[in-house]
C-alpha cells in the first residue's frame, strides 16, 4: 500500500509541523485537517493543506489518520475513529504518553492498524504559527513496539524517514517510564528552578543574575501548562515515582552538605559527569548519534553560506547546525553535526584549508 492521502487531527505545532513536513517531501500526497476553522483557513492559504475537515469522523475515508491534538482529546478522537478503521487504513497517535493508546487499543475491536508514535520534537512556543517544516529533522521519532506486526508498519516508516526524523522502536510502556525521568521530571524541576529564583530585594530581581547555566536549565519553563495538564494526568504514576526518586537524592545531597562530607558529593559529581560524557550528546535524543566538529566563525556577512557552499561542493551534508557562543562584533563557535565519523572528519580538513578555526 502506498500512503497517498493522509488526515492530520490538529494543526498545533507538532501537526502542523508535520504536514509542512510531508507535503515539502511529497507535494503530490494529499493531505487534510481537522482543527479551529481560522487555523485550517491559514493551512489552506500556505496550501500546507489540501482540504479542510468539518469534523475528525471525515478523517476515516484517508489512508492514514494522524492524531495530533492534545492527549486527552487524542484518546477521545482515538476511541471513536479506531473501531471504524477498515482494513488497511492506519491510525497513528502522536502524543508523548504511549501506554495509555496501548490499554485502549486492546479493549477495543478494530479492522486497521495502530501505529503509537512520539516525535521526540518541540520549541518552546507551540501553534500553528510556530510550525515549522524541519522541527523533525535528525530527531528521534519513537514507535511502539506493539506495530511492528503490521504489515503497513514499512509504508509508515518511509514517510516518517522521509521527513528526516531517525526511527526507534520502545515498549509503550517502558516508554512512559523513560519520557517520566528525561522529559517529565526535567520539565517540573525546570518549573521550581524558576520559581525558587523569583523573589527581589532592596530593588534587585533575582532571575537578572542568572548565567548560561541558569537559563539551560530553566528554558523549557517557558512550556504552555496547556500540554502539561494532560501528560501530568495520563502519566501520573510514572512522573510520581520519579519525583520520588528524586526526592531521595535530594534529601541525600542535603544530608551529606549538613555533615560536610565533601567526598560524598565530589562522587557524585565524579558520577555524574562520567554518564553525562559517556552518553552520545551529539545528536538529538541521545539515539543513532551523529558527529560533529566545533568552528569558530567570525561575525562578518556570508560566513555560514561560505561554509555550506564549500562543503556542498564537496558532497558533504551538514545535518544539523548549532550555537554554542557568540559575541557581537567579535564571532561565535558552532556545532556542525554529519551522517558520520568520515564526513565530519572530510569536512574538518576541508575548513581548516579555507582558514576556519575547528576542533
Amino acid at each position: 500500500m502506498k500512503i497517498k492521502r493522509l488526515a492530520i487531527i490538529g494543526l498545533g505545532l507538532i501537526g502542523g509541523s508535520l504536514a509542512k513536513a510531508l507535503k515539502h517531501i511529497a507535494p503530490e500526497t494529499k493531505i487534510t485537517a481537522f482543527d479551529y476553522p481560522e487555523i485550517l483557513e491559514e493551512a489552506l492559504a500556505d496550501k500546507t493543506i489540501d482540504v479542510a475537515l468539518n469534523s475528525y469522523e471525515n478523517a476515516l475515508e484517508y489512508d492514514l489518520i494522524f492524531l495530533a491534538l492534545p492527549i486527552e482529546r487524542s484518546i477521545e478522537a482515538f476511541k471513536k475513529l479506531s473501531p471504524l478503521l477498515k482494513n488497511g487504513q492506519i491510525i497513528s497517535d502522536l502524543c508523548s504518553v504511549k501506554g495509555i493508546f496501548a490499554d485502549e487499543w486492546k479493549a477495543l475491536k478494530s479492522q486497521g492498524s495502530y501505529i503509537g508514535a512520539h516525535p521526540m520534537a518541540g520549541k518552546e512556543k507551540g501553534g500553528y504559527k510556530n510550525s515549522d517544516n524541519l522541527l523533525f529533522e535528525n530527531s528521534i521519532y519513537i514507535i511502539s513496539e506493539h506495530s511492528k506486526k503490521y504489515n503497513s508498519l514499512t509504508e509508515y516508516t518511509e514517510l516518517i524517514k522521509g521527513i528526516g526524523a531517525r526511527i526507534t522502536f520502545l515498549d509503550p510502556y517502558l516508554h512512559d517510564k523513560i519520557v517520566a525521568k528525561v522529559s517529565h521530571l526535567p520539565q517540573l524541576l525546570s518549573v521550581l528552578l524558576v520559581n525558587q529564583a523569583s523573589p527581589s530585594k532592596d530593588g534587585l530581581q533575582y532571575m537578572d543574575f542568572g548565567a548560561g547555566g541558569f537559563r539551560d536549565m530553566t528554558r523549557i519553563a517557558s512550556s504552555d501548562f496547556k500540554i502539561w495538564e494532560s501528560i501530568l494526568k495520563y502519566n501520573k504514576k510514572e512522573i510520581l515515582s520519579s519525583l520520588d526518586s528524586f526526592q531521595k537524592d535530594l534529601n541525600n545531597l542535603k544530608n551529606l552538605i549538613s555533615e560536610e562530607k565533601p567526598d560524598s558529593v565530589g562522587n557524585l559529581f565524579n558520577n555524574a559527569r562520567a554518564l553525562r560524557d559517556e552518553t552520545p550528546i551529539n545528536n538529538k535524543g541521545f539515539l543513532d548519534p551523529l558527529f560533529d566538529i566545533n568552528i569558530f566563525m567570525k561575525d562578518e556577512p556570508g560566513m555560514i553560506s561560505k561554509i555550506s557552499t564549500v562543503l556542498f561542493e564537496n558532497k558533504i551534508n551538514i545535518k544539523d547546525i548549532e550555537l554554542l557562543k557568540i559575541r557581537e562584533g567579535t564571532g561565535g563557535n558552532f556545532k556542525l553535526y554529519f551522517e558520520s565519523k568520515t564526513e565530519a572528519e572530510k569536512a574538518k580538513r576541508i575548513l581548516e584549508g579555507i582558514g576556519f578555526k575547528t576542533n
